[in-house]
């Protein structure tokens, strides 16, 4: 059975902890292990973090959309912005590049995200936005699953 949760909060840095923990109280129902919950719990502040730094330029007027599904153990998240988008993604997607280097901006974010999760789609288009969808299958429900 699916379950899903839907969030949109403004573009504020301060929102960024409530998406982290609203996520982890909604995948906390079907016990994920602790390492699991902390790598959920840090790819959605990289996510979110991006759309508000990168894609609204920490405009705070603005929206980020969050949705969290839970499926036969494994979860999907999926973080959206209608910011400025990203030119190229691949570059975007380097380790330590960062379009803030001003900010001393790690240049991580992708990176965390595809290393902890099971999969990591970006979808962007220059002047509409970005999505991020990332899925990872739990390892404490795989055994069940299986």
């Amino acid at each position: 059975m699916r379950n899903e949760m839907t969030l949109e909060f403004t573009s504020v840095s301060e929102n960024e902890s409530l998406a982290r923990v609203s996520v982890a109280a909604f995948v906390s129902q079907i016990n994920p292990t602790m390492e699991e919950l902390t790598d959920i719990k840090t790819v959605v502040s990289e996510a979110v973090t991006n759309a508000i730094i990168h894609g609204y330029e920490e405009k705070s007027d603005e929206k980020v959309m969050l949705t969290c599904a839970i499926d036969d153990g494994e979860i999907e998240l999926i973080i959206q912005d209608r910011g400025q988008g990203i030119e190229n993604i691949e570059i975007a997607k380097e380790p330590l590049y960062t379009s803030k280097p001003e900010w001393e901006r790690s240049g991580m974010g992708f990176t965390i995200m595809e290393n902890f999760m099971d999969r990591v789609d970006i979808t962007s288009e220059p002047g509409v936005g970005t999505t991020i969808r990332m899925t990872k299958q739990l390892t404490s429900t795989r055994a069940l699953c299986n």
